[in-house]
């Protein structure tokens, strides 16, 4: 069996493979979509295709929709290598704890395409959508470094500069793009849209607003756009900037998963590297659990995402949630085990909860020093949904997580993950220096970068926009000498836009130093700095 349209035809073929099918005329949805698009998609990678293309799926086949999405990405290579050769069809594998799995073809994508520079005939369909009254939504799953505009130190990055002075039309930062659409759709009439993140970052629909806006005020300064334009993107009732919290591990393409599919007879399933070293294959294996809570606000109308499993509801409770999730009851766990797991060689998530010390180091992070801070949001329990994620979902053996992707971009996310709690102490009047699992982890993140670990072996640092540039202000540092250690990481410490707040101005600075010092003193030094402080 290969995957493609004219194979959905062969529904004996697909059931002997164990591997349902979608019972909607597909060819007709392409069609409907095109001609009256009503969602356009950024970024999409794994959560998209294994997720959020999967509530569009089951929309379509109890008739409550009849278009799909299209999708968008930067990479030609993922357009070329799984969504043409494959009809823009994703075999979707939910991974079971007891090792079953659940295999279904999504064809909610209608149609794809990379905004790549040289493609003109990509960026003018893209104004095409934009400017056609029927599009109600576009949404983004780009990670938290996708909305950002500047660096580390408040400067905006190179490629925004270029965008700023260029003007709308073919720009390089995903928020510029998105920013040069929407004045193609105000120029077309001005129609409303939702403009949605799904992305883990707190308040994603105020980050994501931040930037566009930032970006077209810039654009303004220079007379590329006029003063209507920023008033039509701050007017709610035209361009709405949505909330949301989005839960689904999508972890890379596994091989083994692969091999499963293989001996089912579906053939041409293999993961590939891009060239821009992204993980991809035609299939995307994902746990079971899955949430996506969004705030209801969309002026042009919206597909009955309820109707999905999703939940809609208001700002205060998304902002609820998605605070219990990412600062607290999942994100956090997931970076601290991440690092860790680096530097005690791990390689799967589920094998490092076998450790008891990782497993005592998410567990304070989560139990004892998450949980104080969260405000119930009604609608999710927070100690049950910690609950399944300690208990059911992290210790999955069947899930091909690995801390080294975690690990990605992690400057990006200590602020959200660690700095919001620690904000959140302050806040209610908790007593911060109780602390130990969270300055513990920033600790060993920084430990990380030093590229070592615990036996003093190299180590490969996951990519992060930040990376060298952090590398560089821990220069001197010996992973095995804490007397190299001279106060290099106060630098970083202090820096708000990596953590939310200057983390020196608390007592935590102290503690991550001590913190980071044991874990300097040679072989073994990780595991019994883990075991000195949360025995």
């Amino acid at each position: 069996m290969k995957l493609s349209i004219a194979s959905l035809s062969d529904k004996s073929g697909w059931a002997r493979a164990d591997v349902r099918v979608p019972t909607f005329d597909v060819s007709a949805t392409i069609e409907r979509t095109k001609a009256a698009p009503i969602w356009i998609h950024f970024g999409a990678g794994n959560i998209f295709r294994g997720m959020v293309a999967v509530y569009m799926q089951r929309l379509l086949e109890s008739g409550l929709t009849d278009r799909g999405i299209v999708a968008v990405v930067r990479d030609p290579d993922t357009i070329r290598e799984i969504f043409s050769p494959y009809d823009n069809l994703t075999l979707n594998v939910l991974l079971g704890g007891d090792g079953s799995l659940d295999a279904e073809i999504i064809a909610s994508v209608a149609e794809a395409f990379a905004l790549d520079a040289a493609d003109d005939a990509a960026w003018g369909r893209a104004e095409e959508i934009f400017q056609n009254p029927s599009l109600q939504m576009a949404s983004f799953t780009i990670t938290e470094k996708g909305y950002s505009l500047r660096g580390a130190h408040g400067n905006l990055l190179s490629v925004v500069e270029a965008d700023i002075k260029n003007g709308p039309g073919k720009t390089g930062h995903t928020m510029s793009t998105v920013a040069g659409l929407l004045y193609r759709r105000y120029l077309a009439g001005s129609d409303p849209l939702a403009v949605v993140s799904m992305d883990n970052c707190a308040n994603n629909g105020a980050r994501l607003a931040a930037s566009i806006r930032e970006v077209a005020e810039g654009w303004e300064k220079a007379g590329f756009v006029d003063a209507g334009f920023l008033s039509y993107l701050s007017d709610g009732s035209k361009v709405s900037y949505p909330w949301t919290m989005i839960d689904r591990i999508t972890p890379r393409p596994a091989e083994d998963v692969a091999k499963i599919l293989a001996q089912r007879g579906i053939e041409d399933m293999n993961p590939i590297v891009t060239k821009s070293n992204t993980f991809i294959a035609p299939f995307v294996n994902a746990e079971r659990a899955e949430y996506l809570i969004i705030e209801d606000d969309f002026p042009a109308g919206r597909p009955p995402l309820e109707r999905a499993g999703v939940y809609l509801t208001d700002r205060e409770t998304v902002n609820k949630v998605e605070k219990m999730k990412v600062s607290t009851c999942l994100n956090p766990l997931h970076t601290a085990m991440s690092v860790y797991g680096c530097l005690l060689g791990y390689t799967r998530i589920s094998e490092e909860m076998k450790d008891p010390d990782i497993v005592a180091l998410i567990r304070r992070l989560g139990y004892t020093e998450g949980l104080p801070a969260v405000v119930n949001p009604g609608i999710i329990s927070p100690r049950a949904f910690l609950d399944e994620v300690v208990n059911e979902r992290l210790p999955n053996p069947f899930m091909p997580d690995a801390p080294q992707r975690i690990a990605t971009d992690t400057s990006q996310k200590v602020g959200p993950r660690f700095g919001e709690t620690i904000k959140s102490y302050g806040a209610q009047g908790l007593d911060a220096e109780s602390l130990i699992a969270i300055p513990l982890s920033i600790a060993g993140w920084l430990r990380y970068l030093l590229a070592a670990d615990d036996l003093g072996q190299d180590m490969a640092v996951s990519a992060d926009p930040l990376r060298e540039e952090l590398q560089a202000k821990l220069d001197g540092v010996v992973w095995n000498d804490p007397s190299s250690y001279t106060g290099q990481i106060r630098d970083i410490l202090r820096n708000e836009m990596i953590f939310g707040s200057d983390l020196t101005q608390t007592p935590l600075a102290d503690k991550i130093e001590e913190m980071f010092v044991k874990l300097l003193a040679g072989p073994g030094a990780v595991r019994h700095t883990l075991q000195k402080y949360l025995s």
